[in-house]
């Protein structure tokens, strides 16, 4: 963690309710400059008033000893957590993203959902407004991570985030646009795959349709088995020397893969592979054994995308209620996971969020935001209002007692080598 976000939107000064706002007491007003003095000294919410008080920091419970004064700070309070979304603050923290000086924040904007052509039809279909509204309130909150791909609504998702970018009057120089190639992008023998001929097509594709100049993190969209490591590694290589790439990133990867890349890369003192994007979830925690170890040697940044794991942690599916009507899930069941598994999850999540007044996608999300491997976590909306309630998962904390009840019901079966392994390094622990 590098860098917490605190933002300039809050009215100064506290707005007296010409502005349409609530009016704010004098009292009301000096609790709000302790609030503010609070967020100064960069504490989440539930680190400066309890876990899962964010919502309800103010309430009666707290204050019963106080009397009538003390009601009226806490209506206050709540008429400002009632303001327009915009001047709320999500304790957004920042991350150096693997072995770079590349801070990014925690939560990075996914963009699978917007356009809707072809098989990504099934998982989004937003056009420019809503896309507008979703990147304004990202920013807004402090994302500064934007993950795109050219085979994504066959490019119309990029040209929708470089307009949403161009319409808003967004400053480029402080958004992080990442965008990838691999997937097949015409009908042709070589629309697809990690050749030198497609990555530089592609790339000049994906420039035009982010009305960029530059790409911030380029990523291979998964391995090539036919062209040659050396061959793509090399092209990416020049993208950067060429300034058209400013780093280059790996995704949907074995981890010798990777280890391969990266050796390849270190001895031929060319660009290097900065980060992995991976499918990890409480669901799924299969990069476990393998990836993140290797993340974790090599100082890779690993960036997550499906961490509600589809869909299915939600909050929409149940163990009793598996087929949700307009769920995602429906149309694309993907990515594929043990369903036993999931709803043992989702038995501990119902509760447990019920209990810290917040939902089981916030528990899901904050659950990856707790792992010391992950860089950022991609999250996908099809409205603000999935996206508020996502964003929200930044302020969520577990006790240990928590972490323990999920970590009992999530972990991963033992298997070879892993369980040799612990038997054979006990005598090598510090």
């Amino acid at each position: 963690m590098q860098g917490i976000f605190f933002p300039h939107c809050f009215p100064t000064p506290i707005p007296d309710g010409t502005d349409g706002k609530p009016s704010i007491s004098t009292s009301g007003k000096r609790y709000f400059k302790i609030w503010l003095k609070c967020c100064c000294f960069e504490r989440r919410p539930d680190e400066l008033f309890g876990p899962g008080k964010t919502a309800d920091v103010f309430s009666s419970k707290t204050y019963e000893r106080r009397g009538t004064k003390s009601t009226l700070y806490r209506k206050t309070i709540r008429k400002i957590l009632s303001w327009p979304e915009k001047i709320k603050t999500h304790f957004m923290k920042y991350n150096v993203l693997g072995n770079t000086g590349l801070k990014v924040s925690e939560l990075c904007l996914g963009t699978m959902t917007f356009g809707g052509k072809g098989r990504f039809k099934a998982i989004g279909s937003l056009g420019q407004e809503p896309v507008d509204a979703l990147v304004k309130r990202s920013v807004e909150a402090g994302i500064n991570f934007i993950d795109t791909a050219n085979v994504y609504s066959e490019g119309w998702s990029e040209e929708l985030t470089g307009q949403a970018i161009h319409n808003l009057g967004l400053d480029r120089q402080s958004l992080v646009v990442a965008t990838k190639v691999r997937g097949k992008m015409g009908e042709g023998p070589n629309d697809s795959g990690l050749t030198r001929k497609h990555i530089f097509q592609q790339a000049e594709a994906s420039l035009r349709r982010l009305k960029t100049d530059y790409i911030d993190l380029y990523q291979i969209h998964s391995y090539d088995p036919l062209t040659p490591l050396e061959e793509t590694l090399s092209a990416l290589d020049d993208l950067v020397k060429s300034g058209k790439v400013r780093y280059i990133g790996a995704s949907n990867m074995a981890a010798w893969q990777l280890m391969k890349a990266l050796g390849y890369s270190t001895y031929h003192r060319i660009a290097k592979f900065v980060s992995l994007q991976a499918y990890y979830t409480i669901a799924g925690r299969d990069l476990e054994r393998e990836l993140i170890p290797l993340l974790t040697d090599q100082k890779v940044g690993l960036m997550v995308w499906s961490p509600l794991a589809g869909g299915l942690l939600s909050g929409k599916y149940s163990r009793h209620e598996e087929k949700k009507e307009g769920g995602r899930r429906v149309n694309f069941d993907f990515p594929p996971v043990n369903r036993d598994r999931v709803f043992n999850i989702i038995d501990i999540l119902i509760p447990m969020a019920a209990k810290k007044r917040t939902s089981v996608a916030q528990l899901a999300l904050a659950w990856l935001l707790q792992q010391p491997s992950v860089s950022t976590v991609i999250i996908g909306a099809n409205t603000v209002e999935q996206l508020n309630d996502n964003l929200q998962s930044v302020e969520v904390t577990f006790s240990a007692e928590e972490l323990a009840q999920i970590d009992t019901v999530s972990r991963l079966p033992v298997e070879y080598p892993g369980w040799m392994l612990e038997f054979t390094g006990a005598d090598r622990k510090l």
